[in-house]
């Protein structure tokens, strides 16, 4: 395994739930049951199959719901991708350094996308929306985990940003011009 590289980034402004790709990754909150922002539009979007398969998740490994860190898959649902992959992100904290927390959601979904067979992977900035983290230091992770994952089988992995203010902050990472 060790000859492989890290998988390819990709940068792109959009709606994460458009994505055609293997895998999408969920910011999801550890309920797994839907929530806001991203995870919201997940479940709106991808439609009552993603629901039922978390409550099936629920039902039976995780009772309790998914720690923070982990990730686990489920279909698509009505989503243009094949699965999607949930993980719990750490809410920021000005006391406590969760960053090992953050660079676990990106490894474990990696993990997870490759027991699926997956090549192609979309990632939202998880923990930047509502969980507070702060927008340029969880794009540094994000970028750095991913370039740091060389264990994978997947090939390309897609940051999609919503706004102009997180494209130009992954962009700054990835080292795109123009950041």
């Amino acid at each position: 395994m060790s000859d492989r590289t890290a998988p390819r980034p990709v940068l792109v402004q959009g709606d994460i739930t458009e994505q055609r790709a293997d895998a999408i990754v969920n910011a999801a909150n550890s309920s797994l049951l839907g929530g806001g922002g991203v995870d919201g539009a997940i479940h709106r979007r991808g439609g009552p199959e993603i629901l039922a398969a978390c409550r099936k998740l629920r039902a039976s490994h995780y009772g309790k719901g998914l720690a923070t860190g982990r990730a686990v898959a489920t279909t698509a649902g009505r989503l243009p991708a094949h699965h999607v992959i949930h993980t719990v992100g750490p809410r920021w904290s000005a006391t406590e350094d969760r960053s090992e927390l953050l660079a676990s959601c990106y490894r474990e979904s990696l993990r997870v996308a490759d027991e699926l067979g997956a090549r192609t992977v979309a990632f939202p900035a998880i923990s930047t929306g509502i969980y507070g983290w702060p927008l340029d230091d969880g794009a540094r992770i994000a970028v750095e985990t991913v370039r740091a994952t060389r264990s994978t089988c997947v090939e390309e992995v897609r940051f999609v940003v919503f706004d102009e203010s997180a494209r130009a902050a992954f962009a700054a990472h990835l080292g795109e011009p123009g950041a």
